[in-house]
């Protein structure tokens, strides 16, 4: 069955670049941003696993943590970093989930149950839907997911806002609007009367009958 917004991102125990992981429990009670590669030592994804390096910061500060996902085994992932520091001179610090059986592939509904063969025995191509970001939240529910092909860089300052707008609308009612950035204003939910959007967010614009703005709260 296919994985949805909302449903229960599934538990998993793997082992990593950085040990092995009970999936939720290393979630703990912030985000985590999970993405997926079709196979170690691509350029594309070399491209974005430095990228993510980069950025992992900017990621802490938002409490989301990374980690990194293919259909390989632990030990390629460890060779592959150095490829990936020396082309983007970042460090992957965030752990990498070693797949080779394509067991957690196939749970996030990224590879048919009916896959099958070794990491050897697989391209790239035959992997190519192992290109999923999930942000998965402190409940452990699926708040977000994008699959991009395999040409296709990602572009993670969009992962970036998305977060940036998933956690803002998770503790305020509103909505945020296309191409909406921090500090922009935002729009207050359906759910919200006018006389409690007073309230809550001290004023409004009505825009259409249907579309009322506010300055970002908080």
């Amino acid at each position: 069955m296919a994985l949805r917004l909302g449903d229960t991102a599934p538990d998993f125990t793997a082992d990593t670049t950085e040990g092995e992981i009970n999936f939720h429990d290393w979630i703990g009670d912030g985000y985590a941003i999970l993405f997926s590669h079709p196979k170690d030592f691509t350029p594309v994804c070399t491209t974005e696993l430095g990228m993510m390096a980069g950025m992992s910061e900017a990621f802490a500060e938002r409490n989301a943590k990374i980690i990194g996902i293919s259909v390989d085994p632990v030990e390629d992932h460890h060779r592959w970093k150095e490829d990936i520091k020396a082309y983007t001179g970042n460090p992957v610090s965030y752990p990498m989930i070693g797949d080779p059986d394509m067991k957690i592939a196939k749970l996030y509904d990224m590879l048919p149950a009916e896959a099958s063969g070794t990491p050897g025995d697989r391209s790239p191509a035959d992997n190519q839907t192992v290109r999923t970001v999930f942000i998965i939240g402190p409940d452990k529910k699926v708040k977000l997911s994008l699959t991009y092909p395999m040409t296709t860089g990602r572009n993670f300052n969009e992962i970036l806002r998305a977060l940036d707008s998933i956690r803002l609308t998770a503790e305020h009612k509103v909505a945020t609007p296309a191409g909406w950035t921090q500090g922009g204003d935002v729009i207050v939910t359906g759910a919200v009367s006018d006389e409690d959007a007073e309230k809550a967010f001290g004023g409004f614009e009505r825009k259409l009958p249907y579309l009322r703005t506010t300055k970002q709260p908080g």
